[in-house]
């Protein structure tokens, strides 16, 4: 238990003063965020989460499997997220939201999926150990997010239809032209939002959606909190730089969906037949890379595919 209240310090103290100073490096920058800096912020949030895994490798009790665990959920969640990066690219124009705004939505945006997160992995945690049978459920769930993602990634996603924007819309006093970083507006004794305000009311719609295949995937994994939770922190504070990192290129990884549908089967499965045989975790990241790996490669190999048929 000490040893585990150790890394969770430790934890808590490189994700805050690495994203404190992330947005240090873009907050105030004038302009869009480059292609260069969020390489190498994707390369520093990467590097950290390795480190992280190593030490917990060699220091944390029981390291070798806790690592493991941690590596397949971080990869399983940071594929994810590159999947998502469509959505939020797809938000951000529908919105009209300038490209040197795009960072202080998702800044914000980030730090509520955060805390949306951790609620989430403690009730999913707390709903197998409450009632066992619900993994079938959550099993359930991850084959249909697989079909979907394999079979109906490429759809567009009419946002004007989105009940969030609709509710918001109508309800709220809205400014439709605004460029800022305010979220609210107060105009002749009235308080108006702006498009940014909706904008993140959208990316948090949509990250909710996401948590619900990417947490019991992780959860098909391990059952230990701080292994979920560590992985998916991890994986979303990334998330930031990421997007900026790949909004241009991510087009080219036309197979990419495929392999995280593969994935998501893959976790289903094992979820499923978790009471009949635990298939090993070390199996389990061994699949997990390979599917990433040969998608990336079609992907490179093919690159004029556009929408590839299976």
């Amino acid at each position: 238990m000490e040893n585990h209240f150790t890394f969770w310090v430790v934890f808590a103290v490189v994700v805050s003063v690495m994203f404190y100073v992330d947005l240090l490096a873009t907050e105030h920058r004038k302009g869009k965020v480059g292609i260069k800096t969020s390489l190498l912020w994707s390369g520093i949030w990467i590097g950290a989460a390795l480190l992280f895994d190593l030490s917990v490798y060699l220091f944390m009790e029981n390291g070798h499997a806790k690592a493991i665990e941690f590596l397949a959920g971080y990869i399983i969640e940071k594929s994810l997220s590159v999947d998502n990066l469509f959505v939020f690219i797809m938000i951000f124009n529908f919105m009209g939201i300038h490209e040197a705004d795009q960072p202080h939505v998702l800044k914000w945006g980030i730090l509520s999926a955060v805390v949306m997160r951790i609620l989430f992995i403690l009730a999913g945690v707390a709903l197998v150990s409450l009632f066992h049978p619900v993994i079938y459920i959550f099993g359930i769930l991850l084959f249909y997010a697989s079909y979907k993602l394999a079979f109906h990634g490429n759809e567009q996603i009419n946002l004007e239809h989105n009940p969030v924007f609709r509710f918001a819309s109508q309800r709220f006093n809205l400014i439709a032209k605004y460029q800022g970083k305010k979220f609210f507006l107060r105009q002749n004794g009235k308080t108006y939002v702006t498009p940014l305000f909706l904008t993140l009311l959208l990316i948090e719609s949509a990250d909710l959606i996401f948590a619900v295949d990417s947490i019991p995937a992780v959860i098909a994994i391990t059952k230990d909190v701080f292994v979920i939770i560590t992985s998916n922190i991890f994986a979303i504070l990334g998330l930031r730089a990421l997007y900026f990192a790949l909004a241009g290129i991510v087009n080219l990884f036309a197979y990419l969906k495929y392999g995280v549908a593969f994935i998501l089967f893959f976790v289903g499965v094992k979820m499923v037949l978790s009471d009949l045989y635990a298939i090993p975790t070390e199996a389990s990241l061994l699949f997990i890379v390979f599917c990433l790996a040969v998608s990336v490669i079609l992907s490179l190999v093919f690159p004029g595919k556009k929408d590839p048929e299976v």
